[in-house]
């Protein structure tokens, strides 16, 4: 296991070729072919070469931790195979460019791509014949695409009651959010690329309905559709305070990318906003307008924002990256009113706001998984491959309640990339090829350019250890539980934060 050795920015000219030696056994060597970054490493004895920026946002794979026969992307955590280049774990869903490499006298010359790797073979003969997945976003999505790079030839059905094909939902409340991110970006593919698979596509459309008897869901409108295999992948539904005032237009929810064009447009006639609640969603909310230049105020009854999830140090480092870009919080409060122009707090002061967000959190959309008789437990129970008590039928992403790699503890994580990593083992779980889950949960948020990233799971912690300075954005916390790292923070120190994920996959297998 081991980070990447570079000689320079850039590194060296691979079409000019390396001394041969220059290629640890168990790192890598980063450079680049003309004007595309490439990193050697040997595998087996062989010498590879594959793109060295991560498919997903173009993180410098140089920078990331190898381990055997991959290397994970230093930002969001996304694993390529450093033979094929294929995207083994998201928040990738495309693979690496892979590249011709040649020897000559004791120099290594890296010059021309190879065509893509081809689908593994494997016995097909078990395979479901009909697959529906229900849910449209990063489970729903992932397991999609899984299934056909997995070779799966029968038909596939995706049903999403988004009216959008799916998209980015992080940046539903980061950069798009903020007027940063160009709107193409947001699709996670294009539409050829659901032609081209044969995944049957079908947005704005809702299911109803299972009779796991017969295999069938039913969607609105009347028409059944037959499955083998069923995902349910359905989401969560953002809560929305009985609050008086708070059913006004002007009120404000943010999950999908339709929610977030209703904001944006919104913003463009407001001068000041009222964030209901200081979540990741809230916060980002919150940062994403202060780009726009709105006056901004936070809501919410505690009196540190994520205390209870990533420590007082961390959550009052956020706290004050917010208040020097001119946000006001109002912490130990909540709203009691709206009237469309002024807010009222319970300690009876009122705020001017042109419109609210409310950002107080989710509920998991269970609907569908309780009519259907599924066992049911704070979320959808599943096993380690994601199968529910109906060994048809397999649930993933936001309601589904799957056991801790760790520790065994059932656990419920909402988080996009702990999603798509469901629905890939979910996937994999159906065609009879899938290992059980072990990667722990993993999410950055992002505030004013400064990303902080999590990994694993702690509702609680017996004592918090801190090394570095959390102030200077240069740091490791981690949340101790039972002698052991439940979670580990890192803020500018992302070889800490693959290094800790790696230790919780090891710890995983080992249980």
């Amino acid at each position: 296991m081991s980070g990447t050795h570079q000689d320079d920015d850039d590194g060296p000219d691979f079409a000019e070729g390396i001394d041969a030696a220059s290629i640890p056994a168990d790192g890598m060597v980063a450079g680049h072919v003309g004007e595309d970054p490439v990193v050697l490493a040997r595998v087996d004895g062989t010498i590879v070469a594959v793109g060295g920026a991560c498919t997903h946002y173009g993180g410098p794979l140089r920078d990331g931790l190898r381990v055997g026969r991959t290397v994970t992307c230093p930002w969001h955590h996304a694993c390529f195979d450093l033979t094929t280049g294929a995207a083994l774990k998201a928040p990738a869903l495309s693979p690496l460019d892979r590249w011709k490499v040649e020897e000559a006298g004791g120099r290594v010359f890296v010059r021309e791509k190879l065509p893509a790797a081809g689908v593994p073979g494997r016995d097909k003969a078990g395979d479901p014949k009909a697959i529906v997945i229900v849910g449209g976003g990063a489970a729903g999505f992932a397991a999609a695409q899984r299934l056909r790079d997995l070779g799966y030839e029968g038909e596939l059905n995706l049903v999403s009651a988004d009216a959008d094909a799916p998209y980015d939902r992080p940046n539903v409340s980061k950069d798009y959010l903020a007027g940063e991110a160009d709107p193409a970006w947001m699709p996670l593919k294009d539409e050829a690329f659901y032609g081209d698979n044969r995944i049957t596509l079908r947005t704005g459309t809702r299911v109803i309905g299972v009779d796991a008897a017969t295999r069938r869901v039913t969607l609105e409108g009347g028409e059944d559709i037959g499955y083998d295999a069923l995902l349910l992948a359905t989401g969560a539904t953002p809560i929305r305070p009985s609050t008086p005032g708070f059913d006004r237009d002007n009120v404000h929810v943010l999950r999908s990318l339709a929610d977030c064009d209703g904001l944006i447009a919104a913003a463009e006639t407001a001068k000041a906003v009222a964030v209901i609640g200081a979540s990741f969603i809230g916060l980002e909310v919150a940062g994403a307008l202060r780009t726009r230049g709105l006056a901004v105020r936070v809501i919410a009854p505690e009196t540190v924002p994520f205390e209870s999830k990533l420590g007082p140090q961390v959550g009052t480092f956020i706290k004050r990256l917010h208040e020097d870009h001119g946000v006001h919080f109002h912490l130990g409060r909540t709203a009691t009113g709206y009237d469309g122009a002024r807010l009222t707090l319970d300690d009876g002061a009122t705020l001017d706001a042109d419109l609210v967000v409310v950002g107080v959190g989710v509920r998991p959309s269970l609907e569908l998984a309780q009519t259907t008789g599924l066992k049911i437990d704070k979320g959808v129970v599943v096993d380690a491959h994601f199968r529910t008590s109906d060994p048809a039928i397999f649930a993933a992403g936001d309601i589904a309640r799957y056991p801790e790699p760790a520790t065994g503890t059932l656990i419920r994580v909402e988080h996009w990339v702990v999603a798509e990593r469901h629905g890939q083992a979910a996937a994999a779980a159906m065609l009879g090829v899938g290992a059980p889950m072990a990667d722990p949960p993993f999410f950055w948020t992002a505030h004013y350019g400064c990303s902080i990233r999590y990994v694993g799971h702690a509702d609680s912690w017996d004592r918090i250890e801190q090394h570095g300075a959390v102030a200077d954005s240069d740091a490791e916390v981690r949340l101790v539980k039972d002698r052991r790292a439940a979670a580990v923070l890192t803020i500018g120190r992302d070889m800490a934060s693959l290094e800790a994920a790696e230790a919780m996959r090891r710890e995983a297998r080992v249980r």
